[in-house]
């Protein structure tokens, strides 16, 4: 049962003694964040990193949650969009944001005392095309979760156990995974998808994504949502709002939302992804 990986999770945070969580605010970290605190205390600190890839959104729901955990939190900004090898997006795209990322938290660490940093990498995730792992990896981060190996079924029904409210929240991976590899990333366009993806979840809706390729806004809808979304929804309405934000052509993909589509155009050994 996944209950019974909770004791071997919390004897490694007791054994690390203290620990600096990267805390995006998504269920595995925050279930890392969780524990650590419950185990360590003031001896757990989640640190959320802030750049133009994070949805506001995604910030509160951190604040709100680390508030609820009673971990400290606290914000860095990292500057991923400086690195042309991060905004020409390449299919390695997210080994330059965990390099950014990790090359904030580690000396941090070191600096106030915390001998681990510590993510939400899961087991599900290292049978993923993940090139950001490996960059986590060689900057000497550990995961707890894949080290013990708890998926991310285990993740959910622990965050339930444990009375976390965010047991069942969507992944939410950053806007940059929105855009096709190979066509460039600036913040306007990060900034543009984010507005249209907040204005559908004002609409009530939870699972979907907004691709954004060229001038395009592609609606990515679970399938079975889709026909309910055409009959109901002011799609004039729609267009005219997402053209204010600075789309031009706004499109329902038919086949609907599947979680890293756009690694479909990755050879196929690396395509089995949930980006």
């Amino acid at each position: 049962m996944s209950i019974d990986k909770l004791e071997p999770l919390k004897r490694l945070f007791a054994e690390m003694e203290r620990a600096l969580i990267a805390y995006s605010g998504g269920i595995d970290s925050t279930l890392v964040a969780k524990v650590a605190y419950d185990v360590l205390g003031d001896r757990a600190l989640a640190i959320t990193a802030v750049s133009p890839s994070l949805l506001p959104e995604d910030l509160e729901d951190a604040h709100v949650q680390a508030a609820e955990i009673g971990i400290v939190h606290e914000l860095v900004q990292t500057h991923e969009m400086d690195n042309p090898n991060y905004t020409a997006n390449p299919v390695n795209r997210c080994y330059f944001c965990k390099s950014e990322l990790h090359d904030t938290l580690k000396p941090l660490a070191l600096e106030r005392g915390y001998p681990y940093v510590v993510d939400g990498v899961n087991a599900d995730d290292l049978t993923d095309y993940r090139p950001g792992i490996q960059a986590a990896k060689e900057r000497g981060a550990r995961s707890p979760l894949a080290e013990l190996g708890i998926t991310k079924a285990d993740v959910r029904a622990l965050a339930k156990h444990l009375g976390l409210a965010c047991w069942d929240k969507p992944a939410q991976p950053c806007l940059s995974s929105r855009f096709p590899y190979g066509e460039e990333i600036t913040i306007a366009k990060l900034q543009r998808v984010g507005r249209a993806e907040a204005s559908l979840r004002r609409m009530g809706l939870s699972t979907f994504r907004v691709r954004s390729e060229g001038d395009t806004a592609r609606i990515e809808l679970p399938a079975e949502q889709l026909k309910e979304f055409v009959l109901t929804t002011d799609l004039p309405r729609l267009v005219a709002t997402f053209q204010s934000f600075g789309f031009l052509y706004v499109t329902l993909d038919l086949e609907g939302f599947r979680s890293g589509k756009l690694n479909q155009v990755l050879p196929f050994a690396v395509a089995n992804t949930h980006g």
